[in-house]
């Protein structure tokens, strides 16, 4: 299945579970009502900044937006390479592989392909839910700033933090940086 028909599958899904019109998702996510349309009917490739500003509006995960909708039951524990989600940012070319199976559980686990050079923002920090993330970089160097604070991170550097603050991911090298992410809510 194509990523954006998950992905509008999956706002769509959570948006009718939530009762929320357009307009009131608009309003909680800070996406426009027409955007926000186009994506729930494939006809967009979202932002990772418009996905983030989804996912807070909605009260979940980034890497929620990338999971299958179809009942939990029907999901394996195991999550095979060739079925794990990958989503390209079609404004930075980060690259996103969804590497949890879709079991319910409070852990999620992203690998995250980072262009040299590439800068991407995460400004959507109110959110109800308490969420704790790590960092890990497996190849290459990133720039991570949360809040007012900015850590450089190397090959095997790992960091932990709350999503309660702007969060800027910036590769300042020359290569492609590779690094894994987990979620717990």
């Amino acid at each position: 299945m194509d990523i954006n028909t998950i992905i509008a599958r999956r706002v769509r899904d959570l948006r009718d579970q939530q009762k929320l019109s357009l307009n009131a998702l608009a309003k909680r996510s800070g996406v426009s009502r027409s955007n926000i349309s186009l994506i729930e009917r494939g006809e967009s490739s979202p932002t990772a900044a418009a996905l983030d500003k989804l996912a807070v509006g909605l009260g979940v995960t980034l890497a929620s937006l990338f999971e299958d909708s179809a009942p939990a039951a029907a999901a394996a524990p195991v999550s095979r390479l060739a079925e794990q989600v990958c989503w390209t940012d079609p404004a930075s070319g980060y690259m996103r592989r969804n590497l949890s199976p879709g079991l319910p559980s409070p852990l999620q686990l992203v690998e995250v392909e980072f262009p040299a050079g590439q800068t991407v923002r995460y400004d959507s920090f109110h959110r109800d839910v308490d969420i704790q993330q790590q960092v890990w970089i497996i190849a290459g160097q990133m720039h991570l700033s949360v809040g007012e604070q900015t850590w450089d991170l190397q090959t095997g550097d790992c960091l932990s933090m709350a999503l309660d603050k702007p969060i800027t991911f910036h590769n300042p090298g020359k290569i492609a940086a590779r690094y894994l992410v987990a979620l717990c809510k």
